[in-house]
């Protein structure tokens, strides 16, 4: 079984900030959302807005402040907690199944799964995936850290062209910002891999309205 990498703190790592934080780190798993463009409607946004700010308040942050500069100071479990709360909310509002959700179709799912695994080893080493009615989960490990952003572009762009295809469709199909947190050991890996093999359960979707993948790797080890 092929060895995995975690985040590791003295290595040279890259951090973009867009709508939300970008951590980039050669080599290191990295858990990755995104979502179908029509998947959160204003409202439901604006209550995810007020939702985060009461969280960041609650954690001692001025949400109307410097908070994501604030945030990068913690110490690493602190910060994670923060980021997967925000990410909880985010995500949460994602599985009340929201916008066309088109993804249920077990034709388009499959296009994304397909996807997902045409360059698995040679441009990244993917895990784990699952395709929602109107977002994606996976984990997998990019080879230079400029792949990461180029591979999610991709994967992207090449999806929404041939769904939007077969839908008779044209416009935006998915929503420009992911979500991405860099694995910090094995017992958050592991974490991940239950909370995506989870997803479709808990959204009581039934069987071919989602498509799950999990590699086999036996027991994971790590370089932390």
């Amino acid at each position: 079984m092929r060895d995995l990498q975690f985040f590791d703190s003295q290595q040279d790592r890259t951090i973009v900030w867009r709508n939300l934080p970008h951590w980039m780190q050669t080599g290191t798993v990295c858990f990755i959302t995104w979502r179908t463009a029509d998947s959160l409607p204003a409202e439901v946004q604006e209550r995810i807005t007020l939702e985060r700010q009461r969280l960041l308040r609650d954690r001692g942050f001025n949400p109307d402040g410097d908070w994501k500069g604030a945030l990068a100071t913690l110490p690493e479990v602190e910060r994670g907690r923060v980021q997967w709360g925000l990410f909880k909310i985010w995500d949460g509002a994602l599985d009340l199944g929201r916008g066309a959700c088109v993804l249920a179709a077990p034709e388009l799912n499959k296009i994304v799964g397909d996807s997902l695994l045409r360059f698995d080893g040679d441009r990244y080493f993917l895990t784990d995936y699952v395709v929602m009615p109107n977002h994606v989960h996976l984990l997998a490990a990019f080879f230079s850290e400029e792949t990461m952003l180029a591979q999610c572009t991709s994967w992207k762009r090449y999806t929404a062209r041939e769904i939007n295809r077969r839908l008779k469709q044209t416009g935006a199909f998915w929503q420009v910002e992911a979500f991405d947190h860099l694995v910090r050991s094995p017992e958050q890996f592991e974490h991940y891999r239950r909370y995506i093999k989870e997803n479709g359960q808990r959204a009581r979707l039934e069987e071919g309205q989602y498509r799950w993948y999990s590699k086999a790797l036996g027991k994971v080890e790590g370089n932390s």
